[in-house]
């Protein structure tokens, strides 16, 4: 054990933040603390690096934090202060344990550095740069690079994922994956405590409980373990009723008061089973379209998208079917917002055509959108504009945005920003919209307002496009991918995890090669048509490759599947062959469901 908590408490103000929580810690642990804002998370790490001290009554029975020997602790909080002047590496190395000059300890410092160095987003040049001239987010990157170097015994880091892009995010996590020591950490980033964490402890309530896994088997195990505690209250609650009854019954007569007497004694013995707390990110409602609309939503033809025509920033061809939901990702300032902004008409193309179809009620979110202010309660202006709903139906669809109780009183011009946002959405959503067109739809979001909107949009049968650095949100909402990488766009017709697993891996040479031989069929193709059949050949050319690509991709688990159920049936292990062989039931129903889609 490398360091214990038992039976903490901490008080700041008077009020309690922690009661009587518990923790056990372990050398190469990699744990995901979760929990609401302000449910104390940030003071559980304060309280592990000894900076704030625990309740004196901890102290009294023993020490609430123990530790096998002596360690030592990183911090990487959310602000950094490294104001100084010396050059970067110069900084690095004097706060690491001095070496020789031409050791093998320089040298293996100044690997690992520039690993970490170029890892997190910075040029070669950039190491002999000062470091007051850093912006506050490169500062706090550099400060996790000092963390790593030192490779404290316990590392505790504060939203470490704050300030990086996607593609140093995903650095980050294969290098934490690897990291030699304990690790705790706090982060909205789902994605990332999925792909890092072993371990997940949630902050509620001033409480603190252990699941295994990472965030995705945390919620699944929690969701389980609500649906259980549930049952059982339920169960309960009918008992004592029962026994209410037969005691109000049996009570005043005489030949019936020893009966009463026992099943009031065996009311005061049941222990009571708790009501589970409220899961705020689950209770969702369908929000359904005015009206379906046309099967082809929106069409770009040779578009090229910018904003001055010498500098364009990506050129692309691209239907939206009924009912897809796009994720566009790739980097800061490639040209996302750009696109979204020309498909709904705030932006006029540079080249080429952009349009929605006839009969496509469209909505449009950004976080502009959610800047406006107003001195009436949520629940007032809510009703300004929708004046036809019921007063249930009103707090119902608030109740949807997470508005419950006394937050339909707030006034608007009091919301935080993610507040404004839900506020926004549930507004957008009750219009009826068939194409929804968002950017950064999550930002400034907690995690149930997260899940929230997942769990909608998941649900909602119109069209989705949309822009998110948020990669859980990807996964779980969006069907198909549109990635922006310097100045190409390629569409890729799965999910966010899929993407990962296959394309992720392959270089851009092979990724241009994918896109460009599906031009070179069609070109091909065209040749032998004549002229005014051609845009028909086009498009049926385009559909047959695009249904080929698909049910191709979509075949490989099938034969991964196959391959692993042949090798079980060849070692004759009874128990690997049963779960083959469900593995190979559950890629054969994706594969048809996939087939069912297309057709």
């Amino acid at each position: 054990m490398l360091l214990e908590l038992r039976d903490l408490t901490v008080s700041l103000g008077g009020k309690t933040i922690l009661s009587h929580v518990s923790m056990e810690i372990r050398e190469h642990d990699k744990i995901a603390l979760v929990g609401p804002n302000g449910a104390g998370k940030t003071t559980l790490l304060r309280t592990i690096m000894g900076e704030i001290d625990p309740d004196a009554d901890d102290k009294r029975r023993g020490a609430a934090i123990r530790s096998s020997r002596r360690l030592s602790y990183g911090f990487l909080r959310q602000l950094q202060d490294l104001d100084d002047h010396r050059p970067v590496e110069a900084y690095m190395r004097d706060h690491m344990p001095p070496f020789e000059p031409f050791s093998k300890e320089q040298y293996l410092f100044e690997m690992e550095f520039m690993r970490l160095f170029t890892g997190f987003g910075f040029a070669k040049s950039d190491r002999t740069r000062s470091m007051d001239t850093f912006s506050g987010g490169e500062r706090t990157k550099l400060a996790f690079i000092l963390l790593l170097l030192q490779k404290p015994d316990l590392l505790l880091c504060d939203e470490p994922t704050n300030h990086l892009d996607m593609e140093t995010v995903e650095w980050l996590e294969e290098y934490m994956k690897t990291y030699p020591k304990a690790v705790i950490f706090v982060s909205h980033d789902r994605f990332f405590l999925d792909r890092v964490a072993q371990i997940t402890y949630e902050l509620w309530d001033h409480e603190l409980v252990r699941y295994a896994g990472n965030y995705s088997q945390y919620r699944a195990q929690k969701r389980k373990n609500n649906e259980i505690q549930m049952k059982q209250y339920l169960a309960q609650q009918e008992e004592i009723k029962r026994l209410n009854e037969l005691i109000s019954k049996f009570k005043n007569k005489p030949n019936k008061a020893g009966f009463a007497r026992a099943k009031k004694t065996q009311l005061q013995r049941i222990r009571q089973i708790q009501k589970p707390k409220e899961d705020m990110g689950t209770m969702t409602a369908e929000f359904v379209p005015r009206y379906l609309g046309p099967k082809w939503i929106y069409e770009a033809q040779d578009l090229i998208i910018g904003y001055q025509k010498n500098h364009p920033l990506a050129e692309l061809s691209l239907r939206i079917k009924r009912g897809q939901k796009i994720a566009v990702i790739g980097r800061n300032g490639i040209g996302k917002s750009t696109f979204l902004k020309t498909v709904c008409g705030d932006l006029q193309p540079l080249k080429g055509t952009s349009r929605i179809f006839e009969k496509v009620l469209w909505g449009y979110f950004d976080q502009k959108a959610a800047e406006f202010s107003d001195e009436k309660s949520v629940l007032e202006h809510f009703r300004a504009h929708f004046g036809s709903l019921s007063e249930k139906e009103l707090h119902s669809r608030l109740a949807c945005f997470l508005f419950r109780g006394e937050d339909v009183n707030k006034r608007v011009s009091s919301l935080s920003g993610g507040e404004r946002a839900r506020l926004y959405l549930a507004e957008l959503m009750q219009s009826g919209p068939n194409f929804l067109i968002m950017d950064e739809p999550t930002n400034h979001m907690d995690i149930p307002a997260k899940e929230m909107l997942e769990s909608i949009f998941s649900d909602y049968k119109g069209s989705i496009l949309f822009v998110s650095h948020d990669r859980y949100f990807v996964s779980k909402v969006a069907d198909a991918i549109l990635l922006f990488d310097e100045g190409m766009v390629y569409y890729y017709p799965f999910g966010y995890e899929h993407y990962l697993t296959h394309m992720k891996s392959a270089d851009s040479a092979e990724r241009t090669a994918l896109v460009l031989a599906k031009d070179q069929a069609l070109v091909a193709g065209l040749q032998a048509v004549p002229k005014p059949q051609r845009m028909q050949a086009r498009e049926q050319s385009t559909e047959v490759a695009y249904v080929q690509w698909r049910l191709r991709l979509a075949a490989e688990p099938l034969q991964e599947a196959w391959s692993a159920l042949d090798k079980a049936l060849l070692d004759g292990e009874e128990k690997q062959i049963e779960i083959r062989e469900d593995a190979l039931t559950t890629a054969c129903l994706d594969w048809y469901q996939i087939y069912l889609d297309i057709e």
